[in-house]
């Protein structure tokens, strides 16, 4: 694997976008677990969709900081649930408004099926 940090990275993301309770207690109520000071949906967003290929073309990942199709394809899947909502949405909601849609919870699971995955 070529950048592990970025992985690592990655798996933080998706523990993130895994938790709903987490998404409301430090998103939206700004009280974030010990160690983390801020954080918000754009920072995994970004990561996914503007700081790396993972939503157009996440096979190209393999070998650089995923390990094979099964993580990508479980990657896609995610950035699918996200790109459904901002087509539905746009790109303008709050971290409230995103993570109280209906919609969202597909997002959650995306993200534990992913996170699940690249855990392993």
């Amino acid at each position: 694997m070529k950048y592990p940090k970025m992985r690592t990275e990655l798996l933080d993301y998706l523990e993130n976008l895994s938790n709903w309770d987490y998404q409301n207690d430090c998103w939206v109520n700004g009280k974030c677990p010990s160690g983390i000071e801020h954080d918000e949906l754009d920072y995994s967003i970004h990561f996914l969709f503007d700081d790396t290929a993972l939503s157009d073309d996440p096979e190209s990942l393999i070998d650089i900081f995923l390990k094979n199709k099964e993580e990508a394809d479980s990657i896609r899947l995610l950035c699918d649930e996200l790109q459904i909502i901002f087509k539905k949405y746009g790109t303008k909601l709050s971290d409230e408004e995103y993570i109280n849609l209906a919609e969202w919870k597909n997002v959650v699971r995306a993200a534990q099926a992913a996170f699940a995955k690249l855990s392993q």
